[in-house]
């Protein structure tokens, strides 16, 4: 029997990946105790999809709600299962730079402290499985915000002669530069994967996103891009444009990309990987351009302002390249831009989503 053990198995990117790696045969574990609850209030709980994955999945899924703090109980859960999990993918996180300032202690236990839990319960109870990080591209701070970037009518651009001009790629320096506290909860787990690759062997990999969306993402205005300026414009939500003019621009990969990545390195691991990953040149936008997509495509105006102060860690302009990624696993391929996203989260939100 191959398990896959998926932390922040209700959240996007987790139930994704347990629906793609029961289907490729696997029975998954789904670790996850509706955080995202505690974080954004009671319209992000994501209880609902683990009662969706039950009745999709039956005796193929199997659903811990145990906290990745708790030590204990993470290595209990591994070492019933020991060497039958080839597969951890890990997901579980506090997303939100404002949310960590207001409670740094548990934003650090959850990203970093609770990452160190599932690697040493992974290398003593089974080395041999894949793992599989979802880092972010907070990890370089604001390093990106010091790029040559032009000012155009609806967007920040780099200067097209950068050797960045193609995407930010993994050399990018992480040091000396302004974080925010889950930037760097996110930097001590992003190294300890790193680490446990490196000085164990151990088969890990890191993802540093970019915008990860999709039709199922529990938006929330503190996290969520996309999925919450969608929202915000099918509902009638009033929207807040946080600084830079709105003209900050973000790359989104859509959550089945994302995990056809996952697939391509559970089926060729390499060890202590690190990867840029997301829409890249291929899918992305501004602020300000999401809002006119959203409208066009909702057929109604958002109620949006602008709050002339951005947000401690933001990035002006983040296009990264999925060069490396792309190299190692050559057929891989980007299916959704950003219209294709933003089409595909109005139809399947139309009944949840409404005035």
């Amino acid at each position: 029997m191959s398990i896959a053990l998926v932390t922040g198995s209700a959240g996007l990117i987790g139930s994704q990946a347990v629906m793609r790696f029961a289907g490729l045969g696997l029975d998954v574990i789904g670790v996850d105790n509706d955080m995202r609850k505690v974080f954004f209030g009671d319209d992000s709980s994501t209880a609902w999809v683990v009662d969706e994955l039950r009745t999709a999945l039956g005796d193929r899924y199997r659903h811990a709600g145990i906290d990745i703090r708790d030590r204990e109980a993470i290595d209990r859960l591994f070492a019933e299962l020991g060497g039958d999990i080839t597969l951890v993918v890990h997901t579980a996180a506090q997303p939100s730079h404002d949310w960590a300032a207001r409670e740094p202690f548990t934003d650090f236990d959850v990203n970093a402290v609770g990452t160190l839990n599932l690697l040493e319960a992974t290398r003593r109870h089974c080395p041999d499985a894949v793992f599989i990080f979802t880092s972010t591209n907070k990890v370089y701070g604001d390093t990106p915000n010091r790029l040559p970037l032009v000012e155009l009518e609806t967007r920040w651009e780099i200067d097209p002669n950068h050797t960045y001009a193609g995407g930010i790629r993994e050399d990018m320096s992480i040091d000396s530069t302004l974080h925010s506290l889950f930037g760097a909860s996110k930097v001590a787990a992003d190294v300890m994967v790193q680490e446990y690759g490196r000085y164990f062997g151990m088969k890990t990999s890191c993802f540093r996103g970019g915008t990860l969306t999709g039709p199922n993402h529990q938006a929330a205005e503190l996290h969520g891009f996309l999925a919450y300026v969608m929202r915000c414009t099918m509902t009638g939500t009033p929207y807040r444009v946080f600084g830079y003019q709105g003209k900050q621009v973000r790359d989104a990969i859509h959550s089945s990309d994302l995990i056809s990545c996952f697939e391509h390195v559970y089926r060729a691991p390499r060890p202590a990987e690190v990867y840029n990953i997301g829409g890249g040149r291929f899918s992305n936008c501004s602020v300000r351009e999401a809002i006119t997509m959203c409208e066009e495509i909702a057929g109604r105006s958002l109620d949006w302002s602008y709050v002339d102060e951005h947000r401690v860690g933001d990035h002006i302009w983040w296009v990264g390249d999925n060069g490396r990624f792309a190299a190692h696993y050559p057929t891989w391929r980007l299916e959704y831009d950003v219209p294709a996203i933003l089409t595909e989260m109005f139809e399947a939100n139309k009944d949840r989503w409404v005035p």
